[in-house]
């Protein structure tokens, strides 16, 4: 899932945690949980305080910061560290890896890899050898066709594709901040956006305006088989599931 922007309205509590009562109670098992950006809706210590007790259920949580976030409130509340550089996090889930990077461009929408992450993320792919990979973060690096989100997307991603084709084990590239569920391909891969949580953006050719904020809240769930081949399948949370 990603952005469900968490902030003093009930509303995004309400949303959210519709999300999370829905994975936690399901019946069969799931791996773990990402969360791909926009976690607090202004980067606020008491915003991160809602956060954690969303993050606090039976599920592994996966999670890395957005255009939205604030580095030092994310890493004191949510991590118990101190420090204002990217947050960078690499996870083993059973048979997979994922490395979530931090996209975020302090006091800026657009996003951009710093030097010291893709230098982290190359490490990581390294030492996982020959174990599956995801790569995860925030902002598409890619076009999307959607005005508002293309003029904040992830800039300087040639250097990444530089990156991550040298290593054949990364299986997908994983995003959020377009509030839509979208499907592409970046550096030969499959490129999955995430919908958002909070609120759905428009199409262009859809309406005029920007933002939805009736369309219920969705989520995507990732299925990597024993042969690596990866299927998506995209599931929208109404009230009373």
């Amino acid at each position: 899932m990603s952005d469900i922007h968490i902030d003093s309205d009930q509303r995004s509590i309400e949303r959210a945690t519709r999300v999370f009562d829905y994975l936690n109670g399901l019946p069969g098992k799931i791996d773990a949980i990402l969360v791909t950006g926009d976690l607090a809706d202004h980067g606020l210590a008491e915003e991160y305080e809602k956060v954690a007790k969303l993050f606090s259920g039976p599920q592994t949580l996966l999670h890395c910061p957005g255009n939205h976030d604030s580095r030092g409130p994310y890493r004191e509340v949510l991590l118990g560290e101190s420090g204002d550089g990217p947050i960078n996090q690499a996870h083993r889930v059973g048979e997979a890896v994922f490395a979530m990077c931090d996209s975020s461009i302090p006091g800026r929408s657009d996003g951009f890899l710093a030097d010291e992450t893709l230098a982290w993320l190359e490490t990581v792919l390294v030492e996982a050898g020959d174990v599956p990979v995801f790569v995860c973060f925030h902002h598409p690096p890619v076009l999307l066709h959607m005005p508002f989100i293309d003029g904040i997307k992830q800039n300087g991603e040639d250097r990444l594709a530089a990156l991550i084709t040298r290593f054949p084990n990364v299986v997908a590239v994983l995003c959020g901040h377009a509030h839509t569920s979208a499907v592409s391909a970046f550096a030969g891969l499959p490129l999955l956006v995430a919908p958002g949580v909070v609120s759905t953006l428009m199409l262009p050719w859809e309406t005029d305006k920007i933002v939805d904020l009736e369309m219920p809240p969705s989520i995507a769930f990732h299925v990597l088989d024993d042969s690596r081949r990866l299927t998506t399948h995209y599931r929208v949370i109404s009230p009373g599931l």
